[in-house]
């Protein structure tokens, strides 16, 4: 797709860029920050994350503050399907965690998510890895920080690209 640029890395994953991603938009942490992980790995994804970016930022529930790079990295859990493309969203809204979650699984639905089972292939998936500075571990369907993130290249890796994000202090 024309309007990225690819780096190789090891057993074909790749750091991806293009002009939103990495990129800040703005430092204007507004009243909740949060970084949410996006994934994909059904269909063009890329193209997908652009129009998420676009989406998100012409609602007023959420607004996106700065992107990360994109990584293209294996599966894991179930592991017979394509590679998925991960980035990065720091964002700021006015929601709590939990209302933060079910827009961001509407969200989901209407970007075609199909929840067939455990680590199945998806068209986007969309992760609060970090609310603020909270712990929030009473939920079954909402654990903060996310479980095993400091684990995942798929957000270490693209953390690295958002240091330059005044407000993402406010979740670190």
């Amino acid at each position: 797709m024309s309007g990225f640029l690819y780096k190789n890395l090891k057993n074909s994953e790749q750091i991806i860029k293009s002009r939103e991603f990495p990129k800040i938009f703005s430092n204007d942490c507004g009243k909740y920050v949060a970084l949410i992980g996006v994934g994909g790995n059904i269909g063009d994804v890329k193209r997908r994350f652009l129009r998420l970016l676009n989406f998100l930022n012409s609602r007023k529930r959420v607004k996106v503050l700065a992107t990360s790079i994109i990584y293209k990295n294996p599966p894991f859990g179930y592991l017979a399907q394509d590679y998925f493309y991960n980035t990065l969203f720091l964002i700021s809204t006015n929601h709590q965690a939990m209302e933060l979650l079910r827009y961001l699984q509407r969200v989901e639905k209407r970007f075609g998510r199909k929840r067939l089972f455990k680590d199945a292939p998806r068209t986007l998936d969309l992760d609060i890895i970090m609310f603020e500075k909270y712990k929030i571990n009473k939920n079954p369907t909402l654990i903060i920080p996310h479980p095993k993130w400091k684990e995942r290249a798929s957000v270490t890796l693209p953390l690295k690209f958002l240091k330059g994000a005044k407000c993402l202090k406010r979740v670190l």
